[in-house]
Formats: C-alpha cells, sequence, structure tokens
C-alpha cells in the first residue's frame, strides 16, 4: 500500500479560512488592538517600541524591524520551530480538524523525506565542527592560527567558530550516517557528489565560521585554510536556506548584542567581523564572497540608520568602494547615512584594530567621508572641474548616477551641489535629469483627466509609500495580495518575456487566481512559503503595512489595473525605442528624430511599422 504523505492544498485552504490568525498569535504574544490592526514587539527581534503589525482582514502578520512576514501557518513554523507539517497538525487540533493525507508512492515518499528542513542538521554541524576546533588531534594548528590573529576563546565561542579537519569524509563519517542525513549534507551543501556518485567533505583543513540568518539559525559556512589550498576563503553555495546575496555575516551577533543598533560597519571579511568584536566593536558585518549590493544594504538598514564601509586604500580598495557607492545610491532615503572609510594601504579593519586598539579604530572611523564627499571626489581622476569641459564631464557622469537616488530632501541637495560644482542652473540640470529618465512610477506621472478617477487614486495611494517602496512590479504583487478575488475576477494574464523574478511571480498568481479565484492572502502566502518567491511576497506585505487604512479591496482592485496598464505601457515604450535605434544604426530613420515615440508624427509611425516589417523579414532569412 503506498504510504501517506502530502497534505492536500484544499485542506491548508480550508485551515486557513477557519483559523484566526489574532487568535493564533495571541496565545503566544500579547497583542494590542490599534485602529484596525493589532500590534506588539516582535518575538523574532529585540524592540522596545512595537513594530510587529497583525492585520486580520487579511489574515497576516508583518513586522517593520526585521521584515518577518506571513501567515498563521508561517508564524507557527518560525515562532514554535517546527516543520510545515507540525505546524499544519497544531492549527487543525486548534480548528479541530483532521489532517488528510494523500497516497503517495514509495519513491515520492523518499523524495518528500529528503527535502525535509535541513536546519536541525545544519546545527549539528556546526556544534561537530566547534567539538573539533577542542579536541580533534590536530586542532592547535587552527588554535594557534586563532591567537595569532589575537582572538580570544571567549569571541571564539560567541561566534561559534569551528574547525573542519583535514580529510575527505570526516563530516561524511559522522553525520552522514543514513541516506536521508547524506542528502540534507548534500542539500545544505555541507557534502559534494562526484559524477560517479562518490561523496567528499566540501570544507577540509579550515577554520569554520557559521553563518546564521537574522533569527539565528545556521543556514551556511565560511571557511578559512590553514594550508595552501586555494580559495583562502571557501563559503557554502547557494541552496534552498542560503541566498549569498542577501545575507549578512556578523548580524545576527550585532543585534544580540545591541538592542538600538545606531551603526553598522561593512567590512570585508570574516575575521574582520570577530576581530572588531574581540575589541568590544559589536557593529561589523561583511558580505559572504560577493560585493556590497543593494539587496544586502536595505537589510542592513531595517536595523541602523548609518553605514560605514570600510575598504584598504588600495586600488582593489577603490574599485570595491565604487561599486558599493553605485550599490548604495538606490538606499539613500532621507534620515540614513553612509560614510566610506579608506585605511592605510596593507591595512584591515582587523590589523588596525589588533595594533591600535578600540580607540585607534574609533579615531579612523571618525575621519570616515560622508557619501556625498565621496562620491564628488570620485570623479576627481576623470574630471578635471576647473575647466568647462571637466564640468560638462562631471555633469555627465554624476546626473546618471544621482537619477539612482530615492526622490526626497538628499536628492535635491545632491542636486544643489553638483549645480553648485558645475556652474549650471538647478533649472537646467533638471532639464538635462528629464531628458535622460527613465519612465515615471505611477506617482510621478502627471495628473490624469478627470475621465480617470481610479488613476488618481493610485497616484494618491502610491504618494504614500516611502521612494524605496514605489517600484511599479512590487506594488502591483501587493495590491493582488491584498485582493486576489479582486485580480481573479478579470481573468488577466501577464506576458513577462522572461523578465524579472518580481514579474514572473506576478504572472504566476495571476494564473494561480484564474484556477483557484477563491484564494485568500492567506492561501496565496501559504502557497509559496519556503521558495524563494516568498521573499518577493513579503516585500509585498510590507508596502499593504505601510499603506495601512488608505488601502481597501477597491482601491487594490483599481490600482492593480492602474498599473498593468502602467507596465504594459513601459513595454511599449522602450519596445519601440529600441526598434528607432536599429533603424537608425541601420541609417533608415533620420537620427534627428526624437527619442520618444509619441513625438513621431501618424506618417513617421507608418513608415517605423513598415521598415520594422521589412526588418522582421530580412532577420527571419
Amino acid at each position: 500500500m503506498a504510504a501517506k504523505g502530502r497534505i492536500p492544498q484544499s485542506f491548508i485552504d480550508e485551515l486557513l479560512s477557519r483559523v484566526d490568525i489574532v487568535d493564533v498569535i495571541n496565545r503566544r504574544v500579547p497583542l494590542k488592538k490599534t485602529g484596525k490592526n493589532y500590534s506588539a514587539r516582535c518575538p523574532f527581534h529585540d524592540e522596545k517600541t512595537p513594530s510587529f503589525s497583525v492585520n486580520p482582514d487579511k489574515q497576516f502578520y508583518y513586522c517593520f524591524g526585521c521584515g518577518a512576514g506571513g501567515n498563521a501557518i508561517g508564524f507557527i513554523m518560525d515562532y514554535d520551530r517546527q516543520d510545515f507539517p507540525g505546524a499544519v497538525d497544531n492549527l487543525s487540533t486548534l480548528a479541530g480538524l483532521e489532517v488528510p493525507r494523500e497516497e503517495i508512492s514509495p519513491q515520492q515518499q523518499i523524495k518528500q523525506e529528503r527535502r525535509k528542513t535541513i536546519y536541525d542538521l545544519m546545527e549539528k554541524v556546526a556544534s561537530y565542527y566547534q567539538k573539533q576546533l577542542r579536541d580533534h588531534p590536530q586542532a592547535q594548528r587552527a588554535v594557534d592560527y586563532l591567537k595569532q590573529r589575537g582572538l580570544s576563546g571567549r569571541i571564539a565561542r560567541d561566534f561559534d567558530i569551528g574547525f573542519a579537519p583535514p580529510g575527505w569524509d570526516n563530516l561524511l563519517k559522522t553525520l552522514g550516517d543514513t541516506e536521508e542525513h547524506r542528502q540534507q549534507l548534500i542539500d545544505g551543501g555541507m557534502l559534494i557528489e562526484k559524477e560517479d556518485g562518490k561523496l567528499y567533505d566540501r570544507f577540509r583543513d579550515r577554520i569554520m565560521f557559521p553563518i546564521r540568518d537574522n533569527r539565528g539559525r545556521v543556514i551556511a559556512f565560511g571557511g578559512r585554510v590553514l594550508g595552501d589550498d586555494k580559495p583562502k576563503y571557501l563559503n557554502s553555495p547557494e541552496t534552498d536556506i542560503f541566498h549569498k546575496g542577501k545575507e549578512l555575516y556578523g548580524l545576527y551577533q550585532a543585534r544580540q548584542n545591541n538592542r538600538h543598533l545606531e551603526q553598522l560597519l561593512v567590512v570585508e571579511g570574516y575575521m574582520d567581523v570577530v576581530a572588531l568584536a574581540q575589541h568590544g566593536i559589536m557593529t561589523g558585518i561583511a558580505t559572504l564572497g560577493t560585493a556590497s549590493n543593494t539587496e544586502h544594504l536595505r537589510t542592513a538598514f531595517r536595523y541602523a540608520s548609518e553605514l560605514i564601509f570600510c575598504f584598504d586604500g588600495d586600488a582593489a580598495g577603490r574599485k570595491a568602494a565604487e561599486r558599493a557607492l553605485e550599490n548604495a545610491l538606490p538606499t539613500m532615503e532621507d534620515g540614513r547615512r553612509i560614510r566610506f572609510l579608506f585605511l592605510p594601504e596593507g591595512d584591515d579593519p582587523d590589523s588596525v584594530v589588533n595594533r591600535d586598539g578600540a580607540a585607534g579604530f574609533q579615531k579612523l572611523l571618525a575621519q570616515a567621508q560622508p557619501l556625498e564627499q565621496y562620491f564628488f571626489e570620485s570623479f576627481n581622476s576623470q574630471t578635471d572641474p576647473s575647466t568647462l569641459e571637466g564640468k560638462a564631464r562631471l555633469s555627465k557622469l554624476a546626473l546618471p548616477m544621482l537619477q539612482l537616488l530615492p526622490p526626497g530632501v538628499f536628492s535635491q541637495l545632491m542636486l544643489d551641489s553638483l549645480a553648485e560644482r558645475t556652474g549650471l542652473s538647478r533649472h537646467a540640470l533638471d532639464q538635462l535629469l528629464s531628458e535622460t529618465s527613465p519612465a515615471p512610477l505611477p506617482a510621478d506621472n502627471p495628473s490624469p483627466p478627470p475621465s480617470e478617477p481610479s488613476a488618481r487614486s493610485t497616484k494618491k495611494l502610491v504618494a504614500n509609500l516611502p521612494s524605496s517602496s514605489r517600484d511599479p512590479l512590487l506594488f502591483a504583487l501587493a495590491m493582488v495580495l491584498f485582493n486576489p478575488r479582486g485580480a481573479a475576477s478579470q481573468n488577466l494574464a501577464l506576458d513577462t518575456d522572461g523578465a524579472s523574478p518580481a514579474a514572473s511571480l506576478l504572472s504566476d498568481i495571476l494564473n494561480l487566481l484564474n484556477k483557484r479565484p477563491g484564494s485568500s492572502t492567506a492561501m496565496l502566502l501559504g502557497h509559496w512559503y519556503g521558495q524563494a518567491e516568498y521573499d518577493i511576497l513579503i516585500e509585498a506585505l510590507k508596502t499593504i503595512a505601510l499603506l495601512g487604512p488608505e488601502l481597501d479591496d477597491e482601491k487594490a482592485k483599481l490600482a492593480f489595473l492602474d498599473t498593468l496598464k502602467h507596465l504594459s505601457t513601459q513595454k511599449s515604450q522602450l519596445h519601440l525605442r529600441q526598434q528607432v535605434e536599429q533603424l537608425r544604426e541601420l541609417g533608415q530613420l533620420d537620427k534627428t528624430a526624437g527619442d520618444n515615440y509619441a513625438e513621431l508624427n501618424d506618417d513617421l509611425k507608418r513608415q517605423l511599422l513598415a521598415i520594422q516589417q521589412l526588418l522582421n523579414q530580412k532577420h527571419q532569412r
């Protein structure tokens, strides 16, 4: 007989419709009524002012502090540290329901078991490495290295530092005792499977640094080599629970040691973070084998209003700073601060703090350049602002980057500073800016005519959001997540054309709603729980939470349709601009013709269409 396995989606939907998320959470975290919603201090991070909000109408929770969010099942999983079936069983008991199970084959059962959570096993892996640092016969080499780097046993314990002994199968022999555990170790990136099926340990003869997520769970490792192997630092690969483009090493420890983080120091490596902590500077964070991207910085800004980048003063450090600057600009909302610290050549935070102590390092931090100063100085090697040509070049280089800034006071002040440095008037700069600006978001469009009241309503909604939350795709996702049935009633489809993950997710949601038009917000969250797309849905929840009582079902439905129309227009304009450029390159369109398709007269539009048809025929030959 086939084994009982998967819980039917129809039962999960029914369960979510029967339980009340307010009752579920209030049993564990005392909630207080605040307007239409409920609030509390977040159970997932330390805070004094409540930033945890529960929406009883749409049955979701969201924390403005740490970004946690989801439905009742997700809350039980995270708060009670249960797996999905356990959370469903828990809620089913509360609702007085018996959990049905679908029949699955033995092969499906094996596959399902292998896909179970690997968090507990990763914690065991971390404990194993720590034990090896204490007890392994060859651990003294690792201990000596750590002492040489100035680390104490206490700080090694606080960061759970361990040791992966030499040898190809130490971890495999110790924790890979069953086929299930071996598969989980593979899924967690701890074992490598060769083409012939043989397995071996990924990390060997390395100092091991566990990487924890914002809830303290071990999700990956970084290993520093002790011998001559390459690379010097090796990180876990991407897995279902580890996405290096989003995680920051040391952030969990920084939050645990600072109830009210005001500042975070972005450094290059694990040893920098730990060395700073050794000297009482518990604010260091590091990216994981990749440059600081915008997603990293948005994560860091959830917990602190100021970031200081620490770079080596050599050419490589300057190059890294330029990349960091470009990624930082989109995150610079008003009230945030970013500074850049360039250390003497040959130094890093680890060497400085060990040589000069915390006081010496703090003295250097005080000299860090504000973003605006570094921004304009970064162009010095390419321009000479004392000449007219240099001022023109500065304007050409700086304007596209300033467009990355969110709208606000800081953005205006940066443009004022550019105007002062180039001698251009703000009016002239704004004119140049408008000529190179991308298609605006709905909130920035001119007021629509009176015949379009829904567009006016959408514009007002978007205007209530901070600039960082005005991405049209994310806004469309938020609107369909808030009122899925409103979108389902339209029987819509979206042509993503291989676009971004958010566009693909929006398309998938619309396809799902066409099949299951009765889906609720909680059901959609449950459908993507545990998948990469879930993080995008949590960002959409933030948009909903930010709008608060301004949003209702009818407004969400109209705003969703308006935003789809905007996205379609934006895509068409981009396509037509590309066509115009093609024709220009082929010499079949006057070089002086306007960039905007809307500026072309009807005859030229017909000419464009006819020539494009010829181009298509030419490409098909």
